[in-house]
């Protein structure tokens, strides 16, 4: 097993200024300023192997963000240990940024007045890119993201997709070997998000970069990644395939059906039923739990009791999974 990520029981706690409200605390605060402690991560373990995606994500405030700024060495552990790619992140800074990227959703690191192949340029220096691999690999990722037609032109011209599309390139002129993606299709159009999707998973196949992501668009994960780690009030909550979070916690099931006419439904034991378009009243959805009701005897039932023109069987999505897990716990 080839590990390139170890977390071992890191944990981090930040001081916050407490104060009471209105001009007499900040007053007061002046003076005798008060604080409290805050944990944003507590006793969290993982490991990732070499050429994994995988899911990062947990709601506001759960501490997601805290324990990548510790990955990629922004910041350090109060305990505990993290070792990526052999190197100690907050310890050997300078030598251990050559081998990641970033990605950030809401914050670029090109220049916003100059083009964008100014800001490559930029980057080949700051990195020390060889000139074979930096041509190599700008050749190769603009023509991937189709980037050709917008390379020269200033970064505050281009559209969110575009811009996106540019930063994911900066991230990996260098050729890192870990990639952190926060939020990378963020306002991005619908095309935009299945280009980054695309390039990201061919990526990852054809280079084995290992992706970690944190991101609230669940689609980025459900389309790219294979495993997903949930953090929730600091805690690693989850840790595992999403297939597996859709066996135990994806029980809801839903039964679409288009009558060949106009019906009233009877009742049926542990099937809520309702319309599934308000347009189309001979449209109906079925909805149940699958340990309570089985798909092919509700299936049988309509089909022989019904003129059924039509019917789709959907999975739970993913968002929902999630958001149950966050209520219910793992």
């Amino acid at each position: 097993m080839d590990e390139m990520i170890q977390v071992k029981n890191i944990s981090k706690t930040f001081q916050v200024n407490k104060r009471a409200k209105g001009i007499p605390g900040m007053v007061a605060n002046m003076f005798v300023p008060k604080f409290e402690k805050r944990h944003a991560v507590r006793d969290v373990s993982f490991s990732i192997e070499r050429g994994e995606m995988v899911g990062f994500i947990g709601p506001n405030g759960a501490g997601k963000s805290t324990t990548i700024k510790m990955l990629s060495g922004i910041l350090y552990p109060d305990c505990g240990e993290i070792t990526v790619n052999g190197y100690v992140p907050y310890k050997q800074r300078k030598s251990y940024v050559g081998s990641i990227g970033v990605v950030f959703g809401q914050k670029s690191q090109l220049q916003w007045d100059l083009p964008v192949i100014d800001s490559f340029e930029l980057l080949k220096a700051i990195y020390r890119v060889p000139d074979q691999v930096y041509r190599t690999n700008l050749d190769r990722y603009t023509e991937m993201l189709e980037m050709k037609g917008f390379l020269h032109q200033p970064v505050r011209q281009l559209s969110l997709g575009q811009r996106m599309r540019a930063d994911i390139v900066a991230a990996l002129l260098h050729s890192p070997q870990i990639v952190f993606f926060d939020e990378p299709t963020i306002g991005v159009d619908v095309v935009g998000k299945e280009k980054i999707r695309e390039f990201i998973r061919e990526l990852n196949v054809r280079d084995k970069v290992t992706m970690i992501f944190t991101t609230h668009d669940m689609q980025d994960i459900e389309k790219t990644c294979h495993r997903l780690i949930i953090i929730d009030n600091g805690e690693k909550v989850y840790d595992g395939s999403l297939a597996k979070v859709r066996e135990v916690y994806g029980t809801t099931r839903q039964l679409e059906v288009e009558f060949g006419e106009d019906c009233e439904i009877a009742p049926i034991e542990n099937v809520e039923i309702c319309s599934a378009e308000k347009e189309n009243p001979r449209k109906k959805k079925f909805i149940f739990e699958n340990k309570k009701v089985q798909i092919q005897e509700l299936m049988s039932f309509l089909l022989t009791n019904y003129n059924v023109r039509d019917l789709y069987i959907s999975e739970t999505e993913i968002e929902n999974i999630i958001r149950k897990i966050y209520t219910l716990g793992v």
